[in-house]
């Protein structure tokens, strides 16, 4: 008997008037606003213009989600064409079922679609955007627990996951994976946050790192979950795709650091042109100022190039004769 639990919601949906709010869908939208949220705090402090991760996630999220689904409909067939089901299920998203690796392959093309209109390398913004997935993915699981799908095997530990009688479950406490593989996508998050800041990773290898460490975790959770799934040589379909997958993104990493070192000094530019593009070199925010002399320099530069005046700080400072049809004149400091 166990004394403490994690309890299910009686229901995944929420009426609000004629509206249903399905929790599976709310904690994917919050998921995705939180990933170009971040990523865009991360674009603007590699010196990217602010909302450029949202134009281009545009593209990137419809081609996510119908990828997503596509990966989960191909690899679980048996569960919409096979007798007795009805194959229009395969459209109801809000049920549940999105493959991750589908959304990521399809999510990418949409992503360099939206790259190629707005002349951004594709691996910087990946980059950028590379901890927003992982947090994304971490609040996308709490739908999971909204549609108590996805669980492990049976325990009775405290922090076991009720799971109450339905179609095609038996209630019972099982291990919550949906929980476990949610505090690893933070922790992957964080990870990538550390590493970027601490070697600087560029050219799609910050990208790489979240793929290769959140592989590494759904591995190990996906060998505990007891839902229905094809297997390989004994083992499930997905734990074969993140071996794969892993090993592609780490030979990526080794591959592109010799290949192409350091990180890209413009990721926009745009930016660039006008002179506001700038690495700030923290991966998010810039506490140390870095950068700041730089800039101060453009701008006095910039302004000395307006008032024809040499900008402060060089020989000869301040307000020179200027001539005009051979009459000395005083420069205008308006």
């Amino acid at each position: 008997m166990n004394l403490a639990s994690i309890p299910s919601p009686s229901t995944g949906v929420i009426e609000l008037g004629p509206i249903p709010l399905r929790g599976y869908a709310f904690c994917i939208i919050i998921g995705v606003f939180v990933a170009v949220w971040f990523g865009n705090k991360r674009w603007i402090a590699r010196g990217g213009r602010a909302g450029t991760v949202a134009d281009i996630a545009v593209w990137a999220v419809p081609f996510g989600l119908v990828g997503g689904r596509l990966y989960h409909v191909i690899t679980d067939y048996q569960l919409y064409f096979s007798d007795g089901e009805d194959w229009v299920d395969a459209f109801k998203i809000w049920e549940g079922g999105l493959g991750i690796w589908g959304a990521i392959a399809l999510g990418a093309v949409g992503a360099w679609i939206g790259c190629r209109r707005r002349g951004i390398p594709l691996p910087a913004w990946a980059d950028a955007l590379a901890p927003g997935i992982a947090f994304a993915q971490a609040i996308g699981r709490w739908g999971n627990w909204f549609n108590q799908e996805l669980y492990g095997r049976s325990t009775d530990v405290p922090w076991a996951l009720e799971i109450s009688d339905g179609t095609n479950r038996v209630g019972g406490t099982y291990h919550p994976t949906f929980l476990y593989e949610s505090l690893w996508c933070v922790g992957v998050a964080l990870l990538v946050i550390w590493a970027d800041r601490r070697f600087r990773l560029g050219h799609g290898r910050a990208f790489a790192l979240y793929v290769a460490a959140y592989c590494t975790g759904r591995a190990w959770i996906e060998y505990m979950r007891v839902d229905e799934a094809h297997h390989v040589l004994g083992l499930r379909l997905n734990v074969w795709t993140a071996i794969v997958v892993f090993v592609l993104a780490v030979t990526y990493i080794v591959l592109s650091a010799r290949m192409r070192p350091g990180r890209e000094e413009i990721v926009e530019p745009a930016a660039a042109a006008d002179g506001t593009g700038r690495d700030t070199g923290t991966g998010a925010t810039d506490p140390d100022g870095a950068g700041t002399e730089a800039n101060e320099a453009d701008t006095d530069e910039a302004r000395a190039d307006e008032a024809g005046t040499e900008p402060a700080g060089t020989e000869d400072a301040g307000p020179k004769d200027v001539e005009t049809d051979g009459a000395p004149q005083k420069a205008d400091k308006s």
